[in-house]
């Protein structure tokens, strides 16, 4: 359809017979986000609440299901890249979000890491070398004052604002390490969000075992560093009986799970349930 044609069909929707409006709607929403610049021009053409209102709803749903169509792509490609799954959560509340972007800064967070580093650097070297660049330099931080702020789970605002919550800020620092190649991973412990630094000279078919870990991290105390004991304390302190699961490596659609859920929690403490059912669409395709 041309402009000419789509403007007229965005017009009926202010049309009193609800049957029309419905149809209009579906229409819409099948052509997809190219028609948003559209909808968003009517939109600011008009003082109708209510008209106002409609265009928000299919706005809004087009996004939804852009992001939908792009997590599912990403899934059964492999979900190799972890930014890209991150970008996507984010490009549900930021339609205009760039991954290049977002990728370009993750880069030079990760070039300034590296030139401090070198291979005579034990692990634990390395790790508070990224610490120091991550949480004294570049000033990233937990943001206690608004935890709940569904904000600390888009990795564009974290970037921003320099704050975050624990997955936020785990995701980055995995991300980082990848840049770095280095062998630190997300593990999947309850309620809270962890990494392990694993032995980078066993093979990958061995990583699942808890002993392979030369340690564990904690990038919402600023990169605190753990052993084995304290972990085993925590899980001790929740009344939370020890799998060997809890242990194991973080798959990358299992990290952007974690990114929903959290999300969802956000959503739900302020009040926004109107974004619930988008998100639980969303961990569907996961």
């Amino acid at each position: 359809m041309n402009k000419k044609e789509i403007k007229a069909l965005i017009h009926l929707l202010d049309d009193p017979d609800t049957e029309i409006s419905d149809v209009v709607t579906g229409n819409l929403k099948e052509l997809g986000i190219d028609i948003i610049p559209e909808l968003e021009s009517a939109w600011e053409s008009t003082m109708d609440l209510h008209y106002q209102e409609k265009i928000e709803n299919i706005i809004q749903e087009i996004q939804a299901g852009n992001v939908k169509k792009n997590l599912t792509t990403w899934r059964e490609s492999g979900s190799r890249d972890l930014l890209e799954g991150v970008f996507w959560v984010a490009k549900y509340q930021y339609p205009d979000l760039e991954i290049g972007q977002i990728r370009k800064q993750i880069d030079r967070i990760s070039g300034d890491i590296w030139l401090e580093l070198n291979n005579r650097l034990t692990a634990l070297e390395k790790v508070r070398i990224i610490n120091h660049i991550l949480f004294d330099v570049h000033k990233f931080s937990r943001n206690n004052r608004n935890f709940y702020a569904p904000g600390n789970s888009f990795i564009n605002l974290l970037l921003e604002s320099k704050k975050g919550n624990p997955v936020s800020l785990a995701i980055l620092y995995i991300l980082v390490a990848k840049n770095l190649s280095l062998p630190i991973y997300g593990i999947n412990l309850p309620k809270i969000f962890i990494l392990a630094y694993m032995d980078e000279y066993e093979d990958d078919k061995r990583r699942t075992s808890p002993q392979q870990a030369l340690f564990y991290i904690n990038p919402y105390h600023s990169g605190a560093v753990l052993g084995k004991r304290e972990i085993d304390h925590y899980l001790a302190h929740h009344k939370i009986k020890i799998r060997e699961s809890f242990f194991t490596p973080f798959t990358n659609e299992e990290i952007i799970k974690r990114l929903l859920l959290n999300l969802t929690l956000s959503y739900e403490k302020l009040g926004y349930p109107e974004r619930l059912k988008d998100l639980r669409e969303f961990l569907k395709v996961l």
